[in-house]
């Protein structure tokens, strides 16, 4: 195997046996997963689970208490400041809330990324702009600012300019929240599409379960403070484990908890507030 075969087929994400938390909380542990090119990847679990925490882990915003996060094969915790920011650079990252800039028109939020980080001309911005907004539908929109469109075409604009510098990895967070049926169906077939054309690897984080599985090659499932399940869509959706039921068809009992969990931060606030008294 040629070192162009090695690196398509190297995992762009790896875990390995991962414990992630903020200060004396542990969010999560024992996590292993990885992230090949060219896949879709969903990761699910409900919420307080500690989904949108494996994503800034595997931006480098946090690191892991214990265990090793390795992107384009590179650990992740040992990266300077300067190669970590050139990582960044590879990704592509939907925000929840899309992130966007208020006082941009729709076309200077696409083309942000590329005036920040690739040397091309004006002509050149124009053209991928346009290209990446007619991708999501809202090529003609270009000129509108961003209080002039609707929520739904927000998240749209953002998943443009997540794509804009072609990334060899995209994470997703919530992608298809307050999206009208329409808007959501073609979103998740749009992320199918790119990350074949493309050939990035894309992480999901989710818990909308049918468009989830319509277009996920893998899916991990997390919750209790672990890796829950893991395997195709097809494999979880015949499992009999009892969170994994619950969370696919909404069952309002079983394994997972309502409450979110005490903490040891929760029961110092709680012991020095009741002092107040």
């Amino acid at each position: 195997m040629n070192s162009t075969s090695a690196a398509n087929t190297a995992p762009v994400v790896t875990f390995s046996d991962v414990t992630l938390g903020y200060g004396d909380f542990t969010v999560l542990k024992g996590i292993n997963l990885d992230v090949r090119r060219g896949q879709v990847v969903a990761m699910m679990g409900g919420s307080g689970s500690g989904k949108t925490t494996l994503l800034r882990a595997a931006t480098g915003q946090i690191k892991p208490t214990r265990g090793s996060i390795h992107i384009f094969g590179d650990d992740i915790s040992t990266l300077s400041a300067k190669h970590l920011q050139l990582a960044r650079q590879r990704m592509g990252v939907l925000f929840q809330q899309g992130a966007l800039f208020t006082d941009l028109n729709v076309f200077e939020n696409v083309a942000f990324p590329l005036r920040e980080h690739a040397h091309v001309s004006e002509s050149q911005i124009t053209e991928r702009v346009l290209s990446k907004l007619d991708a999501v539908g809202l090529r003609t929109a270009a000129h509108l600012r961003i209080s002039e469109i609707s929520g739904g075409m927000a998240r749209r604009v953002a998943l443009a300019r997540a794509i804009v510098l072609e990334p060899e990895l995209i994470l997703y967070d919530e992608p298809f929240a307050g999206l009208d049926p329409i808007s959501l169906g073609v979103t998740a077939q749009l992320i199918r599409r790119l990350t074949d054309q493309l050939n990035c690897a894309s992480v999901l984080i989710t818990h909308d379960v049918a468009e989830s599985f319509a277009i996920a090659d893998q899916v991990y499932m997390v919750g209790q403070g672990t890796l829950i399940a893991s395997g195709s869509p097809q494999e979880l959706s015949t499992s009999e484990d009892p969170y994994v039921q619950q969370f696919l068809h909404g069952q309002p009992d079983g394994p997972i908890a309502f409450h979110y969990p005490v903490s040891p931060a929760f029961s110092a606030w709680l012991e020095n507030h009741s002092g107040r008294l």
